[in-house]
């Protein structure tokens, strides 16, 4: 197989599964209530499973026990435990991590806690409506395609070569025109208010640096992929390590500036 060939040998199946993922995922988000929650409890889950095993290879009724874990805590958050005690119980999953036998256990704890967080985020952030959701899964996933195929057809300068290997310059310059182009859409519906443009490249920078935090982990564990759940893609944890940052680093946003929707151009 030529090189050429070989740099686009996973397209067909890294799309086929991103559609289904895209699928299910606005499904999920659209139709909300039970549906949206429970999509969050199996995902981060999963995530949790994915994190213990990528450290600790041979545990795996420890991975289990940790991942169904991560479901309660955050079932307690979704209404059954008040405020900030919900928050507290997020520190149990990690606090697991951190005490069992494995590499880096305090970055693996602190990762746990941060995937955690962000699905408490995902929460908040679908009770503002599907919009909001909406927007950053499009910056996300547009920033990544356009950030995938700039490298390729572009290459050039690595961004983090030590880290991240596969990404470059011309990628990740990409990524962040492709999230403005987002906003534009949104601010041209009427959906956002003109801000929508500074933010989008912001939020798609933070996924950016989702990614690579979990490549970094991924090295320093010595594997390739969080699982191989998801053909082409990996695992779950490899799809939304870039929705970690974003959805992290909107809730961090909105704290200090109201996000610009429901507010005409």
């Amino acid at each position: 197989m030529s090189q050429r060939a070989d740099r686009w040998a996973d397209l067909r199946v890294r799309v086929v599964s991103g559609l289904v993922m895209i699928t299910a995922g606005a499904v999920a988000t659209f139709e909300g209530g039970i549906f949206f929650r429970a999509a969050i409890l199996v995902v981060f889950a999963v995530m949790i499973w994915e994190l213990g095993g990528m450290t600790a290879k041979r545990a795996e009724n420890l991975r289990l026990g940790l991942a169904g874990l991560a479901a309660l805590c955050l079932l307690a958050n979704m209404a059954l435990v008040p405020p900030p005690w919900g928050l507290v119980l997020l520190l149990l999953p990690p606090l697991g991590l951190y005490l069992t036998s494995r590499g880096d256990r305090a970055v693996i704890a602190g990762y746990a806690l941060l995937i955690l967080l962000s699905g408490v985020g995902f929460l908040v952030l679908r009770h503002q409506g599907p919009l909001v959701f909406l927007w950053i899964i499009l910056v996300v996933v547009v920033s990544d395609t356009l950030g995938y195929f700039a490298g390729r057809l572009l290459g050039g300068p690595k961004f983090w070569p030590q880290v991240s290997p596969k990404k470059t310059w011309s990628g990740t310059v990409a990524g962040w025109i492709g999230a403005a182009l987002v906003g534009l859409a949104f601010a041209l519906s009427g959906a956002a208010g003109w801000g929508i443009l500074i933010f989008s490249p912001l939020v798609a920078f933070s996924g950016q640096m989702g990614d690579i935090l979990e490549s970094w982990i991924k090295r320093r564990a010595g594997v390739k992929d969080a699982s191989g759940l998801i053909p082409g893609h990996g695992g779950v944890l490899d799809r939304f390590d870039a929705l970690i940052g974003a959805v992290l680093a909107v809730i961090v946003i909105a704290q200090a500036i109201p996000l610009p929707f429901g507010v005409a151009g």
